[in-house]
């Protein structure tokens, strides 16, 4: 990913509404929604959705399909993990590490050494 696309995906989600529209997509997951139940979840007049959901589209943070007379739009979760990744590359000097707050390294150390002790035998 490059800054200009980082750029672009950034104006996009600041707006509140597109914001809401991203999550929502998000969390319906593969199947998406069609135009109308996204308007009818968050209240939102169809003129002022097909602006907003436009904005989304071009931006390339959703995907559109045409389903007869409804438009189907799906998040696109590939680009929002690439600029998670864009974002985080060069963490902390690459030393991810170092970067999570220390409260989830001590959980992941806790964890691993949970994994790594030798189980008690049940015979």
């Amino acid at each position: 990913m490059d800054k200009q696309t980082a750029t672009t995906i950034f104006e996009s989600l600041a707006s509140g509404i597109r914001l809401d529209i991203y999550r929502l997509l998000v969390k319906a997951g593969p199947p998406g929604l069609v135009a109308g139940e996204i308007g009818s979840e968050l209240s939102i007049p169809p003129t002022n959705l097909s602006f907003h959901l436009k904005a989304l589209t071009h931006a390339q943070l959703v995907s559109v399909e045409q389903e007869g007379r409804y438009q189907r739009y799906r998040a696109n979760m590939g680009l929002m993990q690439d600029l998670i990744a864009y974002l985080t590359s060069e963490c902390c000097g690459g030393q991810p590490q170092l970067c999570a707050p220390s409260g989830l390294v001590a959980a992941c150390a806790q964890t691993l050494s949970e994994l790594n002790e030798p189980q008690p035998s049940t015979s």
